[in-house]
């Protein structure tokens, strides 16, 4: 029998502050596929992010990865099994060119790994090629969260989570990040969108969840959270 390949979360439990932001929410992501995470702000989306990438701690609760129990890893070695984090915000090295910034990304550091890595980014980002030696600070907006998912793709990894994708950025940016995360699904990488915006989730993913305080309102398939906006409206007068 195969190997069945996708991230299984079974009754996460969050605490921040001292506060319960997480209770107990069961989902799966699975390989090849979009899924997308929704909710109003405050719903607890970041928070479950944070905890899949072991950036902070879960308070209960089991993560597993292929049947490998990642709950308690430190981010890097949960990076170097195969999640990579695409972070809320586009973030960068500011002071590094672009070419750095992926290069930093990259987990594989032959010489050989290091050209295909950055041959992989530029195919799927050719603005990036373009500015390759330029300082990653005096980026765009959009062209920065090109490089924030460049970093994801150097690292060849089974999985990407993607926080906030449309964040601050132009409808024609975020077409072209849409466009990526769809070459990866058909490569067989999991891809968990968090997303505010649901129209734009919604017509990217196959599969989706409803974070409502913390808790998940619904999970089931993005044809089926289409056919019921009352699900979604509900979930964000919530808040």
């Amino acid at each position: 029998m195969s190997e069945r390949i996708a991230i299984d979360v079974d009754n996460l439990v969050v605490d921040r502050g001292g506060k319960r932001v997480i209770h107990g929410v069961s989902f799966t992501v699975p390989a090849g596929e979009i899924t997308a995470l929704l909710g109003a702000n405050g719903a607890g989306k970041s928070s479950t992010v944070m905890a899949l990438a072991g950036a902070i701690p879960a308070a209960g609760g089991d993560i597993w990865l292929s049947g490998m129990k990642l709950d308690g890893l430190v981010p890097d070695r949960i990076r170097r099994e195969g999640i990579a984090l695409v972070p809320e915000g586009h973030r960068v090295l500011g002071q590094m060119t672009v070419e750095d910034n992926l290069l930093v990304a990259a987990l594989d550091r032959t010489a050989a790994g290091r050209k295909a890595g950055l041959d992989r980014v530029f195919a799927i980002f050719p603005e990036l090629k373009e500015r390759r030696n330029q300082l990653a600070s005096n980026l765009s907006g959009g062209q920065k969260q090109m490089v924030a998912m460049g970093q994801a793709f150097i690292a060849r990894p089974r999985f990407m989570i993607v926080d906030e994708l449309s964040l601050g950025l132009a409808p024609a940016v975020v077409k072209r990040l849409g466009e990526a995360l769809t070459l990866a699904a058909g490569e067989g990488i999991g891809v968990l969108l968090i997303e505010q915006f649901a129209n734009l989730a919604l017509g990217l993913s196959s599969r989706a969840m409803v974070m409502e305080r913390g808790r998940l309102a619904f999970t089931g398939t993005s044809a089926e959270l289409k056919a019921n906006p009352g699900i979604l409206h509900g979930a964000y007068l919530a808040h």
